[in-house]
């Protein structure tokens, strides 16, 4: 993948009454997958992004950005379709929601909803009954989001991970939170 040279950032469409209607909610296609970067601040995510986009195309992941013509990629939800959780009971078809973001300067405008509702639809109409998210305690702000669509908490998670960054560096995350679910 070749590096992303950052743009200079817009500035938010905020005086322009109404901006929110021009967001469109879309996949996300492999030539986003620098403006996913957020010019920068997101760059050792850089293999993740690769990664989860090539699941796209293996069926086992979705992506959707939210994108404003002015302001370019202001949002973003994915989805893992094939799960390796042993928990949920074989008749049931469970999806797991991560990477949910919107930038700074668009939140609280109503994208991070219509970007879950987004994804909430199209995996209920491929067959999905439940879907899962893990949500840190730092981000009490997203569990709130997230207990207005519908999830509840059903479990206590230690949010450990790791990933190699876009310089191959090994790196250790630890979100203690909160898994949760609902049934679509």
């Amino acid at each position: 993948m070749v590096d992303h040279i950052p743009s200079p950032p817009i500035a938010p469409p905020d005086l322009e009454p109404g901006w929110q209607q021009a967001v469109v909610i879309r996949y996300t296609r492999e030539s986003d997958l620098p403006a996913l970067e957020w010019d920068g601040e997101y760059s050792h995510m850089r293999r993740i992004y690769a990664e989860t986009y090539q699941r796209t195309q293996q069926g086992q992941a979705l992506m959707w950005l939210a994108e404003h013509p002015a302001a370019g990629v202001i949002g973003q939800v994915f989805a893992q379709v094939r799960t390796q959780q042993k928990k949920m009971p074989r008749r049931e078809k469970q999806a797991y929601i991560h990477s949910v973001r919107v930038k700074p300067d668009y939140r609280n405008a109503g994208i991070g909803t219509r970007l879950m509702h987004t994804a909430e639809g199209d995996l209920a109409r491929r067959g999905f009954s439940q879907v899962s998210l893990n949500v840190a305690f730092a981000n009490p702000n997203a569990r709130r989001l997230y207990e207005r669509l519908g999830y509840r908490p059903v479990e206590q998670v230690a949010g450990q991970w790791s990933y190699y960054d876009h310089n191959n560096v090994l790196r250790r995350v630890n979100e203690p939170g909160w898994r949760m679910m609902k049934k679509l």
